[in-house]
């Protein structure tokens, strides 16, 4: 692995030109979405934005919604709150199932004592 995509691979905050770029849309347009969908990338002492990983991930569905499948700022704000929904939904059920497999056990463990 090269030093450079080492660098990359380690680092924890993109700035919005660096974003601007990954995207290829003006920097303007990351804040006007910042506003409309409620980001919230966190601030240096400066004031500049600094994006996470977690935040290039909301902002690429997004750019996706709104730029490649066409998407009102409307239609992406409720089809990511359907995502929201559904994804929480799924994690509900993950959660089901870990815990009945747990009682599983351990209804084994008491059958064995």
């Amino acid at each position: 692995m090269s030093v450079q995509s080492q660098e990359e691979t380690e680092k924890l905050y993109y700035t919005i030109s660096e974003v601007s770029q990954l995207f290829d849309i003006n920097a303007s347009t990351i804040r006007f979405y910042e506003k409309e969908f409620n980001l919230k990338p966190t601030k240096n002492k400066k004031g500049n934005r600094l994006f996470t990983r977690k935040d290039i991930e909301s902002l690429y569905k997004i750019v996706d919604l709104v730029k490649s499948k066409g998407y009102t700022l409307q239609g992406a704000k409720e089809q990511l709150k359907k995502f929201d929904k559904s994804s929480q939904e799924e994690v509900k059920q993950q959660v089901i199932e870990r815990l009945l497999n747990i009682k599983a056990q351990l209804l084994k463990i008491k059958d064995q004592l």
